[in-house]
């Protein structure tokens, strides 16, 4: 059999490295139009500050070392142009020499990636000083503009994962930075309320953040950009293009093969396209939400490299399973670690499912233990049912880990009773006795069973702002701290003793630091008849994470006397 891989990184090489283990007399072949093959996508934004020391370092593994591991040709800077389906056979044009010539194969697997989205209605784009990130080369021309003499100043546009390695490695590296997104927050995948957390990060390691803000033009030492219908120029001796990416579908539209509703290849179950001698795998094609029950895109290496083996598989008769995607991702932006998976709530009420979700800031490890601190979880869930959609956790400490047993479950089609019950590791350096993720389930039990009413954070300013009835139940001293503008301060300690001086004809509003005391006391006022009352979500904490960055920036008046983040 012979195999011809078109793209030679994550899910190209992994087709061909599955093929050679199940069939040693294969003939396999990689064609790379690219310098290099296999080399590490997310680690290039960490070239810019020197965590990375050398670029050849990114590189994975060279030509001779796929051929002599593992008998694999690989043809880098040797260019795709045609598909010859009829006769199955590929041109190829080898970049440094100008030859041509036809490669016939059995089996083709299209890898060719994604390309950055470079807007063509933004007036000086082509200019040598503004650059994408998505190989090897690039990076290494982002990181020798950025050691040219002058260059102080440098944009990135785009708020995505690759917008913000980029811009904290560049802030690290000694640049001023501005990030400009159009959206009215960075990270996509988060919700609003928890994405607030990671612009108070952006901006307390000095990187100016423009959030709905579009770009309309490049200089040479600035960038324009409108917000809000009003200019600004920003000064820019360079600028990074992270706006997004799209599929390379050119070889296959051009030889006929199917094109997907979201713009990507379309394949089967066993990701071959309409020609059953070619298969696609990666970020060009169109795959299968498992959520939204939608076709979907995701770009990614852990999923192109299952979709890689699947292939491999199928194509020597070996049966396989493919449940599509979920999406989970995580992120290191300065002293923040942040993880999602599955849906957030915004894209769960755009998918048409009736859901819900709870907020904690739980401690991330027993507070006793050095480097104790807190942990923002924010798990969604379906109603009725229960059923996990997502979850999204901010922390100093290992959100991936939590993120990833959310991930787990919502694969297995895992519910709040299932997260309830989970079994997981403890000892006080790790997490707490009952972690965040079944705190989160806990809490998410209660609201989904009406035994809890809650408001969540982003509701907060209008129950102040409308003079609403809201107790503290924290102790004096932290009420001292900080606390909301109009609340009145019962603690929890001294509550039982006080219910006379709470209201019943109108609603009353309970928070703390974290939610839990405030829910002992929302349980206690219940217990005495109290009919009116319903935890604020996300604690004083949250509140307080929510509201910063937006007071900084707008200069409007706080809801809060001093912001506590201890």
């Amino acid at each position: 059999m012979k195999l011809v891989v078109i793209g030679g990184v994550a899910g190209g090489a992994s087709a061909a490295s599955r093929v050679r283990r199940l069939d040693p007399s294969a003939k396999v072949t990689i064609f790379e139009q690219g310098e290099h093959v296999s080399f590490s996508n997310c680690s290039l934004p960490y070239y810019l500050s020197g965590v990375v020391e050398n670029s050849e370092d990114l590189v994975m593994m060279s030509p001779e070392a796929f051929k002599m591991n593992h008998d694999i040709d690989v043809c880098v800077r040797s260019r795709v142009t045609a598909i010859h389906r009829e006769r199955k056979t590929v041109s190829v044009k080898e970049l440094d020499t100008g030859r041509e010539y036809e490669e016939s194969y059995d089996k083709l697997v299209l890898s060719p990636g994604a390309s950055p989205v470079m807007p063509r209605s933004i007036q000086g784009i082509d200019q040598d000083h503004v650059f994408s990130v998505r190989n090897v080369t690039d990076i290494r021309a982002v990181k020798a503009r950025m050691d040219t003499a002058g260059v102080v100043d440098v944009a990135v546009v785009g708020g995505g994962f690759i917008g913000l390695e980029t811009a904290e490695n560049l802030c690290k590296a000694g640049k001023h930075v501005t990030v400009i997104e159009g959206m009215d927050q960075v990270m996509a995948p988060f919700d609003e309320d928890m994405a607030q957390i990671l612009h108070k990060e952006l901006n307390d390691n000095g990187i100016a953040l423009y959030l709905s803000t579009t770009v309309t033009e490049i200089g040479k030492d600035t960038i324009t950009a409108t917000r809000e219908g009003v200019p600004l120029v920003l000064p820019a001796q360079a600028v990074v293009m992270a706006v997004g990416v799209r599929p390379e579908t050119e070889l296959a539209r051009d030889c006929g093969l199917e094109i997907g509703e979201t713009g990507g290849i379309k394949v089967n179950h066993n990701y071959q396209t309409n020609d059953p001698n070619i298969y696609a795998v990666g970020d060009a094609i169109e795959s299968y939400n498992a959520l939204t029950h939608r076709p979907g895109r995701l770009a990614l290496a852990g999923p192109a490299q299952r979709q890689a083996r699947a292939a491999a598989d199928h194509i020597y008769g070996m049966p396989h399973s493919n449940k599509g995607f979920i999406g989970s991702s995580c992120v290191r932006l300065f002293g923040l670690n942040a993880a999602c998976t599955g849906l957030s709530e915004k894209a769960a009420q755009a998918a048409g499912y009736s859901c819900n979700s709870v907020l904690l800031f739980s401690n991330d490890k027993v507070g006793i233990m050095p480097g104790c601190s807190y942990m923002a979880f924010k798990l969604v869930f379906e109603v009725p049912t229960g059923k996990l959609l997502g979850a999204q956790a901010i922390g100093h400490g290992e959100v991936d880990k939590r993120v990833n047993v959310i991930a787990a479950l919502v694969v297995m089609g895992g519910d709040l009773e299932d997260l309830k019950e989970m079994e997981l590791c403890y000892a006080p350096h790790f997490s707490t006795a009952k972690d965040v993720v079944n705190m989160a389930a806990l809490v998410g039990l209660n609201v989904l069973y009406g035994r809890m009413k809650q408001v969540p954070v982003s509701k907060v300013r209008g129950l102040v702002e409308a003079g609403a009835y809201i107790i503290d139940v924290r102790e004096p001293d932290e009420y001292e701290e900080g606390h909301l503008t109009n609340s009145v301060n019962i603690p929890l300690s001294q509550l039982r003793g006080r219910l006379d001086e709470i209201p019943k004809d109108r609603p009353v509003y309970l928070h703390c630091r974290s939610s839990q005391r405030s829910y002992y006391a929302l349980c206690c006022l219940q217990g005495n008849g109290f009919t009116n009352v319903t935890n604020i979500s996300g604690s004083f904490l949250g509140i307080s994470l929510y509201e910063y960055y937006r007071d900084k920036i707008t200069g409007r008046a706080p809801i809060v006397t001093r912001y506590n983040f201890d």
